[in-house]
């Protein structure tokens, strides 16, 4: 431990059991209060179920836990990096007013397929970092690729946010304003949680208006098992989400050496990081294979960590538990689900753009060479084949099979494969911390 984190570790709370009780529960439900925006909002976006995504974060989150020994303060809420690929293998269908607002039934289980894949190449990734040590297996993902490829996410969603804001452009404005505000000049707990905090205060103003649609919420049960969808899967679709696990990957490592900072503990040393990538990855996995979106450890719980400085994970398991409660109450389901479009549009808005940004930032802070004509050529190709065939992609047969490769995943191929065969790679994987965590998709 450095003398910077020791300084930080003088009245760090390690066992949370020692406040007692009462505020130990506090605890876990202020956890809960700081994923809960995001963790909800993507199976808004995507048109996933609400109640199974809160059981697959808490079941995740445990499952992490005890792949990682029980050592590293983590949550594991849903994954904005898959967005993306929701959008393409599963886009919501257009209701009666023309917005996209329907949830797509019939291709949603073979994108939940396409996470259960993704999820499998952490384990792989996991295995190789175990067996040859991270420094060899991170120079196949340094910056250059993994950077551009989190910039595509962003500006390949950034239509569908607008086209969810202009059905209401007032209450996308007032999601929008409210987490710039909380964001920007919050204070304690209202900064750890914009999203959640913009989505409330549009809402109230949006039930003044009657725009409010309850009666789904008057039919649904108050408690009942959350709905379970087993995953299929699809080469097309596997082939779409599966090169996504690759900027979800940098967004973990960045995470939890982020979480190793705040706490002064080195986690990709001990429990290891084969152990937490093993973790996140099995998480995702299982989440898929349930009808779940992918799970990712979340920087809004690290935020938490920093400012309380009880670094117990005993209260993240706590939170996760919680979780797991409320996704047997479906009323609340429902009541996420009255949310309307623009609302969502204007969240969209600020979130989507921020996940670009956060692929301008990876490659900033890890001090990318641009002179250099073999980076230039890795991001210029990235960007142009992710953007340039979009959603449409590549078809092409194999063995008489039709192969479909989307924008993202022809991205995601040629930058890993120029960064391999081009000279001039000199990344080296830890050697500057601030660059190591600039890969989270948290606000």
């Amino acid at each position: 431990m450095s003398k910077e984190n020791a300084a930080v570790q003088t009245d760090a709370i390690r066992d949370a059991r020692s406040l007692g009780i009462p505020k130990f529960i506090l605890l876990g439900f202020q956890h809960v209060f700081a994923m809960f925006g995001a963790t909800v909002l993507v199976p808004m976006i995507t048109g996933l179920n609400v109640s199974t995504t809160l059981l697959m974060a808490g079941l995740g989150t445990l499952l992490f836990h005890l792949l990682t020994k029980g050592k590293v303060p983590a949550f594991l809420g849903s994954s904005f990096a898959f967005l993306g690929g929701f959008a393409i293998v599963a886009p919501k269908l257009l209701d009666a007013n023309g917005n996209a607002t329907i949830p797509n039934t019939e291709m949603l289980p073979y994108a939940c397929g396409g996470v259960v894949a993704a999820g499998l190449v952490y384990v792989l990734v996991a295995g190789l970092v175990k067996a040859f040590g991270v420094n060899k297996v991170m120079r196949f993902f340094p910056p250059i690729v993994t950077g551009p490829i989190i910039i595509s996410i962003g500006l390949t969603l950034a239509p569908t946010a607008i086209t969810n804001a202009q059905s209401n452009w007032l209450l996308a404005g007032i999601a929008l304003a409210t987490i710039i505000i909380c964001n920007i000049w919050g204070k304690g707990m209202v900064k750890i949680i914009p999203i959640l905090l913009g989505i409330g205060v549009s809402y109230l103003v949006a039930l003044c208006m009657g725009v409010i649609d309850f009666s789904t919420v008057a039919n649904a049960k108050l408690v009942a098992m959350a709905p379970i969808t087993i995953a299929k899967f699809d080469a097309n679709a596997i082939i779409t989400i599966l090169p996504i696990a690759l900027a979800a990957m940098m967004e973990h490592i960045g995470d939890i050496a982020a979480i190793g900072a705040t706490t002064g503990n080195n986690y990709i040393a001990n429990p290891g990081l084969h152990r937490t990538l093993l973790g996140d990855g099995l998480a995702t996995s299982v989440a898929g294979m349930f009808g779940g979106p992918a799970n990712t450890t979340y920087g809004e719980n690290t935020g938490v960590l920093a400012m309380t400085k009880v670094y117990d994970p005993r209260v993240i398991r706590l939170a996760a538990f919680i979780a797991i409660a409320l996704s047997f109450i479906p009323k609340f389901g429902e009541i996420v689900n009255t949310i309307p479009p623009a609302i969502i549009g204007g969240v969209s808005l600020v979130l989507y753009g921020m996940i670009s940004a956060v692929g301008i930032r990876n490659v900033v802070e890890n001090q990318v060479d641009f002179t250099k004509s073999r980076n230039l050529i890795i991001a210029a190709v990235i960007l142009v084949s992710a953007l340039g065939f979009g959603s449409d992609g590549l078809t092409f047969s194999v063995f008489g099979a039709s192969v479909k490769l989307s924008g993202l995943a022809i991205a995601a191929i040629a930058g890993i494969l120029l960064n391999a065969v081009l000279p001039g790679n000199d990344y080296e994987f830890g050697k500057d911390l601030k660059g190591d965590t600039a890969a989270s998709l948290q606000l």
